[in-house]
Parts: structure tokens; C-alpha cells; sequence
């Protein structure tokens, strides 16, 4: 159960919660916001297809992980480890995520500004993305979320630290993988690895490059994401070795992305260390330097994201994929 001024606190950030135990909850992701204004979208939009106005990002456990990343925008100093304890249904959670996000959604239908066809639309999410806030992983019947979802005919996305690979392998074997799983590999070597993550787990480099093993075997959309501080995680001469873990894993797509300094991640790092597109652009194409296989696909300059991949075709998201 979450404690009481843990859940205050995050309601005050406009957290809404969902189930009887209090570890799931749902949040408007300010692409979202930005896209019923009519304005900037979310990068994934522009490189998968996906609507910005329809994605619903949640998270079965929300206050739960294995880690303590500098660069988390969350309040990870309160985080609870890794035991969820009660848990609620994964149909419960999903029907109370729907109908949270919907109550948050409202504030908007009367302003100005707001384009009603995607007011409307956005009511009735087709992409939901397992990456608010906590490992997504430690929820004990994640395979049945997912397959909940699938019933909804929707999108689902689940970013992970990886530091669950046994739960991996139980999504692939009970058929019930993300459309598009994306590992957290924000480390060159062991040595930046625990002084970035701060892993409450003593084995966290060594599940972590099991699960890169892992990702090339799994039959789904993967990617590999990056998010780099300038002087910590970016230096040149790291580029090489990201692209030995990046050969383990074999992903479909490469995220390269700039640190945002934003929430609680600004009393860690300095708001000076976040990268330029242009830096992130020149560190991508040094990582294609000793990456053959993969090509520069697109990029969002307002993001500060770049998209490596083998391949332009298969980009955008089909139905088959979901």
C-alpha cells in the first residue's frame, strides 16, 4: 500500500490513482496536453504513427524500483524497492486508468484553444505506454495487463531497466510481449552503471546485459534508449563501448536522446549538462561509425531526439504489430 504522503504528494503533482491498493496511477504526459493545443507532438508520434492525444501513460507500480537514476524526473529518493505487496487486478487497473485519465481530460473541454475532434478522440485512449514512473516489470501479472490491453485493440509500450529478465521471458512465453519493449541503457561499463542507477540490486550490471542477451530473441518491436548528461554519460570515447551492449542486444531501433533537466532529476544534475540536438545528432553518428547495420532513420529537433534503426521500412506501427 502506497503511504498516505506519498500519494499526497503525488496527487499534487496530478498523479490519479486507480485499484483498491494504490500502486497503479496515471498522469496527462504534456505531449498531450500540447497536441489538444494544437501544438508540438510527441517524437514518438512523428516516428511510430502514434497519436499524441490518445496515449495514456500509466504504471502498475508506481513508486516501485530496483534503482535510483541521477536523471529521473520522479522522486526516486521515496522510492518503495521492489515488493508491490496487496496488488489489484489487471482489468480493474485498467478500466480505473481509463476512467482517472478521463476525469484529468476534462479540465480541457472548455478551454479555447482545444481542438474538439481530438478532445473527443483522446477520450478513448489506443496507446498505452508502461513508463510513468516505477518498473512496469515488478507487477506480478503484467502478461495479463498487457493481454487487457490487447483486447482494447491498442498499442502498448513498456520501458524497462531490465533488471527483470525472468519477467521478460514469462511475457514471450505467455505470448503476451508489448508491441514495443524499450530497454533503459543509459551506462557504457559497470563503473558508470552503479554510480548512475544507484541499484538497490547487488547483480543489476549482470541481469541487465542478460536482458540485452535477451531482446534480440523476442518476437516484438525492440529499441535500445539512451538519455545522455553531458561529462557523465556522453563522452566520445564512450560511444564504442555502447555499441558492444548495442551489438548484444541487436535491437530494431536505437533511441538517442537528450537529458531533460525537469522534476526532481534538477537537484541531481546540473541544468547545464543537457545536451544540444546538435550534440546529440554527432553523438548518434559517432555510434554508426562501428554500428554497419543500422542507419540514421529521423530525428526531432524540439526533442532532442534522434532514431537509429536498420531499416525506414516497418517504421510506423501496423495493426498486425499490436
Amino acid at each position: 500500500m502506497l503511504p498516505k504522503d506519498i500519494k499526497e504528494m503525488l496527487e499534487k503533482n496530478q498523479y490519479r490513482f486507480a485499484g483498491e491498493h494504490l500502486h497503479s496511477a496515471v498522469q496527462i504526459c504534456r505531449y498531450t496536453k500540447r497536441a489538444l493545443r494544437g501544438e508540438e507532438v510527441c517524437w514518438k508520434e512523428n516516428f511510430y504513427g502514434i497519436k499524441s492525444h490518445r496515449c495514456c501513460q500509466f504504471s502498475p507500480s508506481v513508486m516501485w524500483c530496483h534503482n535510483r537514476c541521477i536523471h529521473c524526473w520522479r522522486p526516486i529518493e521515496l522510492n518503495l524497492g521492489t515488493k508491490i505487496g496487496k496488488i489489484d487486478e489487471p482489468k480493474e487497473i485498467l478500466e480505473g486508468i481509463i476512467n482517472e485519465r478521463k476525469k484529468l481530460l476534462m479540465g480541457f473541454k472548455g478551454k479555447e484553444n482545444i481542438n474538439i475532434k481530438k478532445f473527443k478522440e483522446s477520450l478513448n485512449p489506443d496507446f498505452f505506454t508502461l513508463s510513468l514512473s516505477g518498473e512496469a516489470t515488478l507487477y506480478p501479472k503484467l502478461a495479463e495487463l498487457i493481454k487487457e490491453i490487447r483486447k482494447r485493440k491498442a498499442i502498448s509500450f513498456i520501458v524497462t531497466n531490465g533488471l527483470e529478465p525472468e519477467k521478460i521471458k514469462e511475457l514471450q512465453e505467455k505470448n503476451c510481449l508489448p508491441t514495443q519493449l524499450i530497454l533503459s541503457m543509459n551506462s557504457p561499463n559497470k563503473k558508470i552503471y552503479n554510480s548512475w542507477h544507484k541499484s538497490l540490486k547487488k547483480d543489476a550490471w549482470e541481469k541487465f546485459n542478460e536482458t540485452l542477451e535477451l531482446i534480440k530473441k523476442l518476437k516484438c518491436r525492440t529499441t535500445l534508449q539512451l538519455t545522455l548528461v553531458k561529462d557523465i554519460n556522453m563522452k566520445k570515447e564512450y560511444a564504442q563501448q555502447y555499441t558492444k551492449l548495442i551489438k548484444k542486444a541487436e535491437p530494431m531501433f536505437i533511441h538517442v536522446k537528450a537529458y531533460s533537466s525537469l522534476g526532481y532529476s534538477q537537484q541531481r544534475i546540473n541544468y547545464k549538462l543537457m545536451p544540444t540536438h546538435e550534440e546529440i545528432r554527432n553523438f548518434a553518428k559517432e555510434l554508426l561509425k562501428y554500428l554497419q547495420k543500422y542507419k540514421f532513420l529521423d530525428e526531432k529537433k524540439e526533442s532532442r531526439v534522434v532514431l537509429l534503426g536498420k531499416s525506414k521500412k516497418g517504421v510506423k506501427i501496423k495493426k498486425r504489430e499490436i
